[in-house]
């Protein structure tokens, strides 16, 4: 059986890996974490003058490099001096030349956004009127291309190539512990090390292309590297290799030391010891991830990394631990088959890391969504539903091993076949039409019987003239063949240790598209993200309809205060936005757009050109968001600074910034 399963466990992994690998590249342009939520001027906006710069406003901090933003005349030359600089909170700026004659403007951006995810893309405006570009804005995405999927590859690869290290080396010290048959276990084991070192090592070399200009032909330049090294992203790599040679020697002792220790107190004292030097090596490989993405930003910093570690851990000791059990159930010998206790010790492990991924998991959801309807109008939400499901399928079939665990029958009954057929042999007795008949079944070792067969009437003549080397090598073929038949009518003289390993390569199968899902979930932006830039482009689209119908002008500006409910958005409506006296209407909203009461507004007018300002204005608070105040004075016209000073609590305070035409 074994001969003619093998094939069909290697099929199936290919084949779940080719889905992998097409989930991987339909990551498209949505791979971004920080979204643009306002721009001066705004997409689309036809101004009367020539701006004297260009800002733009993230969802979080974002690392900017000399040309992260460039602005191209309608020729495709460049307008921008000097390099970009943050002017407030995540509003980034870059000055432009004086003079710009009138045409059609691209403003294009290239970052990396605080959980170390690139962002590209451009927008448009004109001064004066729109004019004819010859600057595309399209396929600004900085993930497309060659180096954005081997970059997500890579991703998925070190992720695997962790939970088969770090779950395999748990299964061995927790559940199988017996010192021989693990051989299998153990080539499994390091293929998981061998695989997230070189994955990390690829990860280093393609992270500057990957961020910048993704050309291959960047991959090994060392500048790049050299400028990656210092990053937060670079530095987690280098700590994740250096991690990496502690669970080498890790892995050296747990198949090495202490699979030799006969002694049962040593192997108590070894085992402890393995134990906790594992965790520490385990739970620092996935630190490398969460202090580097999605749980190292955003709300609840402090308690999402450690909440993000303990969910890896689990998901290496569930599904790492089912890779090291189909292994052991397909691959070891049958003398030392894994036994029922071992499964059942699994088993419990495997309940307990499920136990801990949904309380993990709920609170990284509850984190990156915010919102029930995140689930349904967001990417990140949808592929969380499709990782929720594969869970909920994963751990039903997972109910059936657990069936077939519970009557799963004594190791004993197999070994005694295997003692009596090795009294068979020792006694003389010849097996092989034993291993003819028994391989008739199988449809594939009578051909290995016949050989052997063919090969002692061919070699009659040879072994009178090497009655040595001959046949003995005759023997050994006739042996091995004897020794793989005994084998596999001893793997499968049980029918509920056969329904195991199918049950089990079916919750591997799937386990390989989970991961797939979970690896394109950490490129998403998550649905928390995407829902507030999109509360805040349709703010500020609503705010430009208004300002052409009425005159008046109205200002969005998001803001973050770093504390609790500290993200929002303010807008500034002045009417009828001329010379003289002014009403003045200041809206507080969530993301959501819905309103809310903070402590205190005030806002500055300063006029720099004429040396004018700042003017206070310190509004009345009139309903839940809505501050008000009457004859607010602008002494002349010009380009005029809006400062909106928002405290959302006693110590959470920060300032937002625009500049508007007024007059």
């Amino acid at each position: 059986m074994t001969l003619t399963i093998a094939p069909r466990v290697r099929a199936l992994v290919l084949l779940l890996l080719a889905a992998a690998c097409a989930l991987l590249a339909a990551a498209g342009t949505a791979s971004a974490h920080a979204a643009v939520t306002g721009s001066d001027p705004g997409q689309g906006a036809v101004v009367d003058k020539a701006p004297a710069r260009i800002s733009l406003t993230f969802s979080e901090q974002v690392a900017m490099s000399d040309d992260s933003l460039r602005v191209l005349d309608p020729e495709g030359k460049r307008v921008d001096t000097g390099k970009p600089s943050n002017v407030s909170g995540t509003t980034y700026a870059v000055p432009l030349h004086s003079g710009l004659p009138d045409g059609t403007y691209t403003v294009a951006y290239q970052v990396v956004s605080a959980d170390s995810h690139p962002v590209a893309g451009a927008y448009t405006f004109s001064i004066g009127a729109p004019s004819k570009t010859s600057v595309s804005v399209s396929g600004q995405s900085a993930d497309d291309g060659v180096v954005g999927w081997l970059y997500g590859f890579g991703r998925y690869v070190s992720y695997a190539g962790f939970i088969v290290m770090a779950g395999g080396a748990a299964f061995v010290l927790a559940c199988w512990r017996r010192g021989s048959g693990v051989r299998p276990v153990q080539r499994f084991v390091v293929s998981g090390w061998v695989a997230l070192t070189a994955a990390t090592l690829a990860l280093l070399l393609l992270r500057g292309s990957f961020t910048g200009s993704g050309k291959v032909a960047d991959v090994f330049d060392l500048s790049l590297l050299g400028q990656v090294l210092q990053t937060k992203t670079g530095a987690a790599l280098v700590s994740r290799l250096l991690l990496l040679a502690a669970a080498a020697l890790f892995i050296a002792v747990l198949f090495g030391a202490y699979d030799k220790r006969e002694d049962a107190q040593e192997k108590r004292d070894l085992t402890f010891g393995l134990s906790i030097g594992g965790v520490v090596v385990a739970a620092g490989l996935a630190a490398s991830w969460a202090m580097s993405e999605h749980a190292s930003v955003g709300l609840q910093a402090g308690i999402a990394m450690p909440v993000d570690v303990l969910h890896l851990l689990a998901v290496a000791a569930w599904l790492g631990g089912l890779g090291s059990l189909l292994v052991a159930l397909y691959r070891a010998p049958a003398d030392t088959p894994v036994d029922r206790p071992a499964v059942r010790r699994f088993s419990q492990i495997a309940f307990g890391s499920v136990l801990t991924l949904i309380a993990t998991g709920t609170y990284q959801s509850w984190r990156q969504l915010g919102s029930w309807s995140a689930f349904t109008d967001t990417r990140y939400g949808q592929l969380l539903l499709a990782k929720i499901g594969l869970v909920v399928v994963m751990v039903g079939v997972a109910w059936i091993s657990r069936r077939w665990t519970g009557r799963l029958a004594e190791t004993a009954p197999v070994e005694a076949v295997a003692v009596r057929e090795k009294e068979r042999v020792g006694a003389g007795a010849e097996p092989a039409g034993d291993v003819a008949t028994t391989d008739a079944g199988d449809g594939d070792a009578p051909a290995t019987a016949h050989s052997d067969t063919d090969t002692d009437t061919d070699t009659d003549t040879d072994t009178d003239e090497h009655p040595g080397s001959e046949r003995a090598a005759q023997l050994a073929r006739q042996q091995a063949a004897r020794d793989a038949a005994r084998q596999k009518r001893m793997r499968d003289a049980d029918p509920n240790r056969f329904g195991l390993r199918r049950s089990v390569l079916a919750e591997a199968g799937i386990a390989v598209v989970l991961l797939a899902v979970t690896t394109v979930l950490t490129q998403t932006e998550p649905g928390r993200t995407e829902q507030e830039a999109k509360a805040a482009s349709s703010s500020s689209a609503s705010a430009s309809s208004g300002t052409g119908a009425s005159g008046a002008l109205t200002l969005n500006m998001p803001f973050d205060t770093g504390g609790e409910d500290g993200k929002g958005i303010v807008t500034v409506d002045l009417d009828p936005a001329r010379v003289g006296d002014n009403e003045m209407h200041v809206f507080v909203e969530r993301p959501n757009g819905r309103a809310f009461d903070i402590p205190e507004v005030k806002v500055e007018f300063t006029l720099k050109a004429k040396d004018i300002g700042p003017l206070p204005v310190v509004p009345d608070h009139i309903a839940t968001g809505h501050w008000s105040a009457n004859g607010v004075q602008i002494p002349m016209a010009g380009d005029w600074q809006v400062d909106v000073t928002v405290r959302t609590s006693d110590i959470d305070e920060v300032t937002v910034s625009k500049n508007a035409q007024i007059g």
